[in-house]
């Protein structure tokens, strides 16, 4: 019987893991270079920790189970609660800000589409415990790092900003009052997957009678970051907070040296009820992909969890579309796992030794193998250069003559002898390559 892979779930081959550890090396490293501190939570958690981020809907959307003793659980479909699960329950004794990046895999009870799957890894940076303007220009400018550092320019993607208080003042200005503004914001949210049509009769089933959809789209369609502020300065005390924060973001993303990669736009205004003030998606200016990222601050969530008020901000970025997006551009990779070193016996009755050696250079933190059958020196060296393999440590007669063996750089065909003693002793300065010994993590031992 044949057993495929279920829907929207994917298999990694080594070269597809390859482009996925290569996402995952640099999302980590634009992460650290900001400060952010990488932690990682449980695989499910209690489904009730997010009906109470996102209501009871958030059932359907989500795969749950209940464990033997009749608990509820749930796959975790986003990283957001679990984060503030985790803030909440140790709040008083983290230093602020809490600067925090994960890379989860998660899982969506939803229809595959293209760029968004059932399971997927996604790339979480979160600042928490400061209301600064500058937390949410720092969250915004990691996003653009990451885009510049795989290869995009400004001009082809762009982070989308708007502030969820401007927007409610908008649409209270045109008589949609607070206690719908929620349903509004879910479905302007969704206007570019229904699509124009199905969005105008959705909107003026409900709003019509306050602002038709005509007008709203020509409302949204304003770009003029000062006018929508002073619109909303003269709207109230919360209008003109709204604005003095865009502004204030708006400096700082000048200071930051992003603001280029940045527009406003009104039309952002992220459907979960528990955003509270700057949103924001990043999208490809071009090519019609959903966003690839999106976020915001959320000032009161850790509250619902029974802990303190710690103010937070932050933003999502999945695997699947960013990938997407690159393949399209022909920004992505060709990565492959390479070794360091192939060793190559020049004689069966050396293969033995040749083991030997591959294990002192295994040892000292190489990448280093050799051939499974014992072929002429030209057809292993093929198979090295089938490994993609930097060098090729040959050993032939001149190891028991002289003590010494060959070194072959296979990218520029370049051959010199090096000696047996030097190999074994320290293969790394020798050879030249490799990364950091095993275990050279940064951590400090424990005493």
């Amino acid at each position: 019987m044949k057993i495929q892979s279920p829907p929207g779930m994917r298999d990694f081959y080594p070269d597809q893991m390859c482009v996925q550890n290569w996402l995952f090396d640099l999302w980590r490293s634009v992460s650290r270079s900001y400060g952010f501190q990488e932690y990682e939570g449980p695989i499910f958690e209690y489904l009730d920790l997010y009906r109470l981020k996102s209501g009871e809907g958030i059932v359907s959307e989500v795969f749950a189970f209940q464990d033997r003793g009749g608990r509820e659980f749930a796959i975790r479909p986003e990283m957001t609660p679990t984060l503030a699960r985790m803030v909440a329950a140790r709040a008083n004794a983290l230093p602020r800000p809490i600067k925090w990046f994960s890379i989860p895999r998660m899982c969506r009870a939803e229809k595959p589409q293209r760029g968004r799957l059932r399971e997927f890894f996604q790339w979480n940076a979160d600042v928490l415990g400061s209301e600064d303007a500058l937390a949410d220009a720092e969250v915004i400018a990691v996003a653009v790092e990451f885009f510049r550092r795989a290869g995009l320019r400004d001009e082809e993607f762009v982070v989308r900003v708007n502030h969820r208080e401007l927007a409610a003042e908008v649409l209270a200005a045109h008589g949609i009052d607070t206690e719908r503004q929620q349903a509004a914001f879910q479905l302007i949210d969704r206007a570019d997957r229904l699509g124009e049509l199905e969005f105008a009769r959705q909107w003026n089933e409900s709003f019509a009678a306050s602002l038709p959809a005509d007008s709203l789209r020509a409302l949204l369609a304003d770009d003029d970051l000062e006018r929508c502020c002073a619109h909303a300065q003269r709207a109230g005390q919360a209008g003109a907070a709204a604005a003095q924060a865009l502004r204030q973001l708006w400096e700082r993303l000048e200071q930051l040296g992003v603001r280029p990669a940045c527009a406003f736009d009104l039309s952002i205004v992220r459907g979960l009820a528990y955003y509270t003030g700057t949103v924001f998606e990043a999208h490809m200016r071009q090519g019609g992909l959903r966003a690839l990222a999106g976020g915001g601050r959320y000032d009161n969530l850790t509250g619902l969890l029974d802990g303190p008020r710690v103010p937070g901000v932050g933003f999502g970025m999945g695997d699947a579309p960013v990938l997407e997006a690159l393949r399209q551009l022909g920004r992505l990779p060709q990565a492959s796992e390479q070794l360091d070193v192939f060793v190559i016996d020049a004689d069966a009755n050396l293969f033995p030794r040749a083991l030997t050696i591959t294990q002192h250079l295994r040892r000292a933190g190489l990448a280093a193998d050799y051939s499974y059958r014992r072929a002429t020196i030209g057809k292993q060296l093929k198979e090295a250069a089938g490994r993609r393999a930097r060098f090729a440590l040959i050993i032939g007669e001149e190891l028991d003559q002289r003590g010494e063996l060959g070194l072959k750089d296979l990218e520029t065909g370049a051959q010199r002898a090096v000696r047996l003693d030097t190999i074994t002793s320290d293969p790394r300065a020798v050879i030249g390559v490799g990364g950091p010994m095993p275990g050279n993590t940064g951590v400090s031992p424990v005493a």
